[in-house]
């Protein structure tokens, strides 16, 4: 097994991962109106208040939040911000990356008619992955994956599989993406942008609300940890992606590639649906994605599953979703205990499972966590507390 030696994350939910697991335990949802631009929509949203001086990047408001949470992890696993002794790779999942600077360069040529160089400098800056590892010096492998809304689940993914096949002994791996007005509209657009507070598997939800944040793992060989004198508890288990091939923007209504991601990541653990203990699920509160998971996820597991979904504190956040549930998933593990779905009040009748309502305790070693994406694509990964 892959070990996990560094978490770090940073979302309305927090600044950090202890911040965070704060306001899981008090319900906390930090969600208010835009602040970071100017918009007419009214739908709420899940901003970061705070980035640190040191960490501010004028017009690259992601890779501050990358380097936030590859800063935590890091110093977690008792690196330093210099790795070029070692074989380090990073992959990181990303959407919107530095996408404003696109924008800002083409309301400057529209008005004035001249096109401003700063926002194309910016943007092409913005490689999130490359960034990651100039700043801390990493030379092993490197990529940047831009998969819709599995694009960190895949990063992590694709990590996993550089570890056991040798390319590198250690890896930095997640998602980040900030908040920015050209999802907030085309979200919009699509009429799946609720003007209340999501309500993932809820009867009565009416669509996410959009968030910002970063959440990377680092993660490494056993052989590598002991080299370094770390031990851990936390493992990456296993990886699996398939793709429905249906629709650009809506999910497979039998949750077929779905159904095939989450088996692979469980042949590739070696463990069976039972091992599960719970599941942070993708839930992101619009009607067909709860359906489509909720009803595969009973078909596979039962119905007495222990499900959430933690986009009821940092509402969506994109390319960031899988990289920041990854942590959540492995903290949750590492502390025993797993949050309440926040927003869940009523059953829905179409929906086998009911996400739990109150904090509580880790049953078993193993958690799976889920996400779907625009373009029909399928991503689960699992993780494990003791290795077997």
């Amino acid at each position: 097994m892959i070990n996990i030696t560094g978490l770090g994350a940073i979302s309305a939910a927090g600044g950090n991962v202890a911040e965070t697991l704060q306001s899981f335990s008090r319900k906390e949802r930090n969600a208010g109106p835009v602040t970071l631009f100017e918009t007419p929509l009214k739908y709420p949203v899940f901003e970061v208040k705070h980035i640190p001086e040191e960490y501010y990047l004028e017009g690259r408001r992601t890779l501050s939040l990358a380097l936030i949470a590859a800063d935590e992890a890091l110093r977690d696993a008792g690196l330093e911000n210099d790795l070029s002794s070692l074989r380090v790779g990073v992959c990181m999942g990303t959407t919107v990356a530095c996408q404003l600077n696109d924008l800002e360069f083409y309301q400057s040529y529209r008005n004035t008619g001249a096109a401003s160089m700063i926002p194309v400098d910016r943007y092409l800056k913005g490689n999130l992955a490359e960034f990651v590892s100039r700043k801390f010096k990493a030379r092993g492998p490197v990529l940047t994956v831009v998969n819709a809304c599995s694009s960190g689940t895949d990063a992590i993914g694709v990590a996993l599989s550089w570890l056991k096949n040798g390319l590198c002994d250690i890896a930095i791996a997640g998602g980040a993406d900030e908040l920015n007005r050209i999802p907030l509209c085309g979200f919009g657009s699509l009429g799946i942008v609720s003007g209340e507070l999501c309500a993932p598997f809820d009867r009565d939800r009416k669509g996410l609300n959009l968030g910002e944040g970063a959440g990377v793992l680092v993660i490494e060989t056993k052989e590598s940890a002991a080299r370094r004198g770390r031990s851990s508890d936390l493992f990456l288990s296993g990886y699996g992606s398939a793709s429905d091939s249906y629709h650009l923007t809506a999910p497979r209504p039998d949750g077929a590639g779905l159904e095939r991601a989450i088996l692979k990541a469980l042949s590739d653990s070696g463990i069976k649906p039972g091992d599960i203990s719970f599941v942070n699920a993708h839930g992101t509160a619009t009607q067909d994605n709860d359906l489509v998971e909720g009803s595969t996820l009973g078909r596979i597991f039962g119905t007495d599953l222990n499900v959430l979904s933690t986009k009821g504190y940092t509402g969506h956040t994109l390319g960031a979703a899988g990289g920041l549930e990854a942590v959540f998933s492995a903290a949750a593990l590492r502390e025993g205990w797993i949050p309440a779905s926040a927003g869940f009040f009523n059953k829905d009748e179409n929906i086998p499972l009911i996400p739990v309502t109150e904090r509580a305790d880790v049953r078993g070693d193993y958690a799976l966590s889920t996400s779907l994406a625009f373009g029909g694509n399928n991503a689960a990964l699992v993780f494990g507390r003791r290795e077997k």
